[in-house]
């Protein structure tokens, strides 16, 4: 497949992901990039933003086995990954295998389950297979987590410990629609059905496991120069020196950014990483590897936008 079939092939999924959402281009694209960069995306925002709905139809839209997890306070790992279970009938164990063996898993509200759960999705997101009673079932090449949480100040939430915050390629803050797409909104969701699925809106898969690989495949055709990589390691260093940032970004963050930037690229129609990408990648790719330092959280400063002047100050190869 040409880089070109790549880039119109995203253009078709995000025409028929716009079927049905209005709106949230920004997410569909980190969403976008994060499957063909082999990574996971956490988006953060108040309930009623579209997130669960985006993923459904996203995962249609690409032909892939979709899966839901609904964390709650009292779930259990096993319930995600799966296990054995004994049947009294005929004396042996049988495997049951959880929602965790899928393309994409929607991890909806993954902060409202505890760390020790939360932790049964670590060997999944990292290495791509679970392990439970001593053996390893591998999973999907496609397997892709795409976790909702609501904002950290609303009751009944756990944060995120940063083993798993750094398996996020991405994390997106969703902000709420203007005023002529929340009009949209009303007037294409304001009557009906109260709960409609894609096919609902008419969306049809633009791609299926074969295409798909060998879309994702063209990524590794992408040229990262060694100026835009050095770029990339000033600013990931530039995290660890700024005074309003008490822990910076690791080395990893660095190599995901960068991996990132050349699915971007690919997307975009292009087979070399220009600057533009790391820089529209950087806040989404580091806003949740860092974290502030005590004067600035006296200070009450912004994660965001102390990542975002960071990339600004930078200087980027021209």
């Amino acid at each position: 497949m040409e880089i070109s079939d790549v880039q119109a092939l995203a253009e078709n999924i995000r025409a028929e992901t716009a079927k049905a959402i209005t709106g949230q281009s920004d997410m569909i694209d980190l969403m976008l990039t994060a499957l063909f960069a082999r990574g996971h995306i956490l988006l953060e925002g108040p309930p009623g933003t579209a997130k669960t709905l985006t993923a459904r139809c996203f995962a249609a839209a690409l032909g892939l086995d979709y899966g839901r997890i609904q964390f709650t306070p009292d779930l259990m790992p096993g319930d995600i990954i799966g296990s054995n279970i004994y049947n009294l009938q005929t004396g042996t164990f049988t495997q049951t295998k959880g929602p965790v063996f899928c393309d994409l898993l929607l991890a909806d509200e993954i902060n409202r389950t505890p760390p020790k759960t939360q932790a049964a999705l670590l060997e999944a997101m990292q290495e791509r297979s679970v392990t439970f009673d001593g053996e390893t079932h591998r999973l999907s090449d496609r397997f892709t987590v795409v976790a909702t949480q609501n904002p950290i100040e609303h009751q009944g939430v756990y944060p995120l410990p940063e083993a798993q915050l750094d398996r996020f390629l991405f994390k997106h803050v969703l902000a709420y629609p203007d005023a002529a797409e929340e009009r949209a909104i009303v007037l294409a969701h304001g009557g009906g059905a109260t709960s409609q699925g894609p096919q609902d809106y008419g969306i049809t898969a633009q791609a299926d496991a074969a295409k798909l690989a060998e879309a994702m495949e063209t990524e590794e055709r992408v040229t990262l120069v060694d100026e835009v990589a050095d770029y990339i390691v000033r600013l990931v260093r530039a995290t660890r020196e700024s005074p309003d940032i008490g822990i910076g970004a690791s080395p990893r963050s660095g190599a995901m950014l960068a991996r990132g930037a050349r699915a971007r690229a690919v997307l975009e129609g292009r087979d070399y990483v220009i600057p533009d990408d790391v820089k529209r990648l950087a806040v989404p790719a580091l806003r949740h590897r860092v974290t502030l330092s005590p004067t600035a959280q006296i200070d009450a400063r912004d994660i965001e936008t102390i990542v975002a002047d960071l990339v600004e100050e930078t200087e980027a190869p021209r």
